[in-house]
């Protein structure tokens, strides 16, 4: 990766670094707003009251964010009326940015060596299983460091 994007990426990683353990975290079945809203023993009709829409508003909301369609302007309204701050991100699934590019930059370079060696193999010219490996490193390295727009494709 060139330096600035190395640097990009390094400060994303920091950024992100306290949400790494929130894969661990699952969501409630009825949703956060629903599970929050029970714990602090509020009804619906009280929390219409904090949002300035009905019970029905209320159920709707719970609802839509159970089924995944909430909006984040809602979420955050419902955040404010619980006194709550709404945090949200993309958190990579493997830990960090880095390792991201890494395991898509080892994907490309693997796809790219076995296909340039399958044609080679057909020509009797293929080349032993450590070469190829030692190949694909440094072809991902390369591809790493030049942060290929191919990496996404």
């Amino acid at each position: 990766m060139r330096n600035k994007k190395k640097l990009l990426i390094e400060q994303l990683d920091q950024k992100l670094e306290p949400f790494q353990k929130t894969e661990l975290v699952l969501v409630p079945n009825k949703g956060w707003i629903n599970t929050i809203r029970t714990a602090l023993n509020m009804t619906m009709a009280q929390l219409g009251t904090r949002l300035k829409i009905t019970r029905q508003g209320v159920k709707n909301i719970e609802e839509s964010e159970s089924k995944g369609s909430i909006s984040i302007n809602a979420l955050k309204e419902v955040g404010e009326a619980l006194d709550l701050k709404l945090v949200y991100g993309f958190v990579p699934k493997n830990g960090t940015f880095e390792n991201l590019i890494n395991l898509k930059a080892e994907k490309l370079a693997r796809k790219i060596v076995l296909r340039t060696n399958q044609n080679m193999k057909l020509e009797d010219q293929g080349i032993g299983d450590e070469k190829i490996n030692k190949i694909i490193k440094e072809l991902a390295s390369e591809i790493k460091r030049e942060m290929r727009k191919s990496l996404w494709d």
